[in-house]
């Protein structure tokens, strides 16, 4: 009888464990006929706009004087990013083999010698930016390589 009872009671107990442990989660779709992704609103953080959106009116200023000293643009410098401007920009990089889509590209304007400034960098304090030696006076072993002026493969 004790056997009877033992085993009953490990059915029961396996009959109430087994419906937890083989149950698995059913996802079921939203009656309203919408799905969840739809009904969420793209909330943006920050209305402000990012990046440059303009040209200054200084830097116009350099750029049209410069097209100007290199007879693609005429009269005086406005100031202003305007259709002449544009087409002479887009003229002059056109002439170079560059882009004309994007207007000013980086190298239209170190063409036009509107490069960066370095004279205030940290290495620049104190030096001079001369050419550098002709080769006639650069030793010969030197001029020839790394390896001739090392003695490397001799």
């Amino acid at each position: 009888m004790s056997f009877i009872r033992a085993t009953f009671a490990f059915v029961l107990s396996a009959a109430l464990v087994s419906p937890t442990a083989f149950a698995s989660r059913v996802h079921r779709a939203p009656t309203s006929g919408q799905t969840a992704h739809k009904s969420r609103k793209l909330v943006h953080k920050s209305p402000h706009v990012r990046g440059q959106q303009a040209i200054a009116p200084e830097r116009v200023t350099e750029i049209q004087q410069a097209l100007i000293r290199e007879h693609y643009l005429n009269g005086d410098a406005t100031g202003k990013w305007d259709a002449s401007t544009i087409a002479a920009m887009q003229k002059f990089q056109a002439d170079q083999g560059w882009q004309t889509k994007l207007t000013p590209d980086s190298r239209a304007l170190k063409k036009l010698g509107l490069g960066p400034d370095y004279s205030n960098a940290i290495n620049a304090k104190n030096s001079t930016f001369a050419a550098p030696p002709p080769v006639s006076t650069i030793p010969t072993e030197q001029a020839s390589g790394f390896a001739a002026g090392a003695g490397v493969n001799q």
